[in-house]
């Protein structure tokens, strides 16, 4: 039954959410899965940069999805933002404690720039997870829970290479996120704006992608 009901949302905007999570979040992205940043002679220096970075978009509190529950008011949704918000809370400690495990930020060229970009994302999710638009800020936290499990097996290779034990994932799972946006999404306004929502937190998260590929082009090539 479980799964039938499942299948059934897939069908609308909990299938579509899923579906651009697949098709254009991280596990799409060449370098979240690249050989120079999980292996090889270089890894632990790509692996240290990735952690660093990740932690300067996500690692703040109020994050992403704290902010986005400010906006929450549906009560089906209420319950996953909270939840959701206890599980990241998780990560975000996991995050400050990979980040002292893999020692300082590896030296690149550009340094400056990079980390004005990240704050540049940073402020551009929050003001997403801030958004009045309903249906907005809640697909902006259901796109980053979803695509959190890539980001995740970046941060246990990173874990595991710097003798740190990569706690349980304790975040809301597919099938629950495909049911709170059927749920919530009761008029095409608020589905075009969970889509939205999570559409541009992917953008984001492509973004970081492409900043820590080009700083491991740079430290190669100096």
């Amino acid at each position: 039954m479980a799964s039938t009901a499942i299948t059934e949302r897939a069908d609308g905007i909990g299938g579509r959410l899923a579906a651009l999570v697949a098709e254009g979040g991280s596990v799409r992205h060449p370098y979240a899965t690249a050989p120079a940043l999980l292996g090889g002679a270089y890894a632990p220096r790509n692996l240290a940069d990735a952690a660093h970075f990740l932690c300067l978009l996500h690692g703040r509190y109020p994050g992403v999805i704290e902010l986005a529950a400010q906006r929450v008011t549906d009560p089906a949704a209420r319950g996953w933002i909270n939840r959701a918000a206890q599980g990241f809370a998780a990560e975000r400690a996991y995050l400050a404690r990979l980040v002292v495990a893999v020692g300082p930020l590896p030296s690149t060229l550009g340094q400056a720039r990079s980390e004005a970009a990240v704050t540049t994302q940073t402020h551009a999710l929050a003001t997403l997870a801030q958004s009045e638009r309903a249906g907005c800020a809640l697909g902006a936290a259901l796109a980053l829970v979803l695509d959190w499990r890539t980001m995740r097996t970046v941060l246990d290779t990173a874990a595991q290479r710097f003798g740190l034990q990569p706690p349980p994932i304790d975040l809301p799972d597919l099938g629950s996120a495909i049911a709170v946006a059927g749920d919530v999404a009761t008029t095409p306004g608020i589905q075009r704006a969970l889509a939205f929502g999570a559409e541009q937190l992917l953008i984001q998260h492509r973004g970081l992608w492409d900043l820590l590929e080009t700083r491991e082009m740079a430290r190669r090539e100096s």
